[in-house]
């Protein structure tokens, strides 16, 4: 059943909704999968519980293919770190660059470097 929720019923509209929030994002700053996801309308037809179960891993896929321009090394995981994979260190080059620092354990403050989302 879960199966019909791998990916948005749009996936180049999701993709382009989650680009366009991810710009918003300030230097210094970051956001997380899950956050971006909630700060997103819900593709139509899909209820809000089940799209928070799956919005993460659509907005990974989205970042995962941004274009140019897109600042996709401000988007973290929920524990405050880097997701490992390629370009992993690069991502938390660009990030110390801008001013984000990291814990002993790899991990970013997201009391303090959390970006709060677009102002209203």
């Amino acid at each position: 059943m879960a199966s019909r929720f791998t990916s948005p019923s749009d996936p180049n509209d999701f993709n382009t909704r989650v680009w366009i929030l991810v710009r918003q994002i300030p230097a210094g700053k970051v956001a997380t999968y899950g956050q971006v996801a909630a700060l997103i309308t819900p593709p139509a037809g899909l209820n809000l519980k089940s799209y928070l179960a799956f919005g993460a891993r659509w907005v990974g896929g989205a970042m995962a293919n941004c274009p140019q321009g897109v600042p996709w090394w401000r988007v973290i995981n929920a524990k405050g770190e880097v997701s490992l994979r390629g370009g992993a260190q690069e991502q938390r080059d660009r990030l110390q660059v801008e001013g984000v620092t990291f814990d002993e354990r790899g991990r970013v403050d997201l009391k303090h470097f959390r970006w709060e989302g677009p102002l209203k």
